[in-house]
């Protein structure tokens, strides 16, 4: 049996905010892997590697980002992709971890991409799963301008019912826990900054200057990205995860978990 990763609570201050971090926590021989989940998701979406045995030596810290799952956040209207990028930082410090490989999904990859880029020399490897590196990467975050709503309440509503008649692989299930997963008040401020950092930040250029070893991961269902074959001819691994749209970790995370893993072992033998 793999060694569990016990869950843990932290106390932080971000920018100023106080926020009690829900994490996910264990210290290995092996350098760790930080975690960030996606959009309207929780640490738990990674909590499967402590059944992999290929992971038995890892540190592993994954936790809710601010206004999702257990944790909590003083002021929301603060949240957005800058405040998690801060909380990311505030995270290592905390738990002493200075080099790490990172893997981020969506919101989360977006997250990570602006944490390497600012930090390139502390990040081992990069496995992105469809992270925003191009405006066209906006299918969830521009709903904030395409469907505007009276409430935050409202638009979330609205955002779960679009997401449960999606014809993406594993939507429903995504849309069954959204209301439970994340605070509406917190909406606003992480999908507009993912729309302007998408369309204004030059994610494609920091994404591709990255030093370190980089993984694109994608479900076939989104195999018509226009930007793969471009990454692809500048060094960047692609994973396709077969029976699979936006959620590997769903739809077919025993293939997820592999390429993972081999993708950081090839990695560590190249450093």
């Amino acid at each position: 049996m793999s060694p569990e990763c016990p869950q843990t609570m932290r106390r932080l201050y971000v920018d100023g905010t106080e926020v009690n971090v829900s994490a996910l926590r264990r210290k290995g021989e092996q350098a760790p892997i930080l975690f960030l989940h996606g959009f309207g998701s929780t640490k738990e979406d990674y909590a499967d590697i402590q059944r992999y045995r290929d992971f038995d030596q890892r540190g592993i810290l994954a936790y809710d980002a601010p206004g999702c799952g257990r944790t909590s956040c003083d002021d929301l209207s603060r949240v957005d992709i800058p405040f998690l990028v801060n909380t990311a930082l505030a995270m290592l410090d905390a738990e002493g971890i200075d080099r790490f490989h990172l893997v981020g999904h969506s919101m989360g990859g977006l997250t990570a991409l602006m944490l390497a880029s600012a930090y390139p020399d502390r990040v081992l490897s990069f496995c992105d799963i469809e992270g925003n590196i191009a405006p066209e990467d906006c299918f969830l975050s521009r709903q904030i301008h395409d469907h505007p709503a009276e409430s935050p309440e409202a638009f979330m509503n609205d955002f779960i019912e679009r997401a449960r008649g999606a014809p993406a692989w594993s939507s429903p299930l995504y849309a069954a826990s959204l209301a439970h997963k994340v605070r509406p008040e917190a909406v606003r401020g992480i999908f507009t900054s993912m729309v302007d950092l998408s369309d204004n930040a030059g994610l494609m250029e920091r994404f591709l200057g990255l030093p370190c070893p980089k993984m694109f991961m994608y479900g076939d269902q989104n195999a018509s990205l226009s930007y793969l074959p471009h990454i692809a001819a500048q060094g960047v691994e692609l994973a396709e995860i077969p029976d699979c749209g936006h959620f590997p970790m769903y739809a077919n995370p025993p293939e997820m978990w592999r390429r993972i893993s081999q993708f950081i072992t090839r990695s560590e033998a190249t450093q």
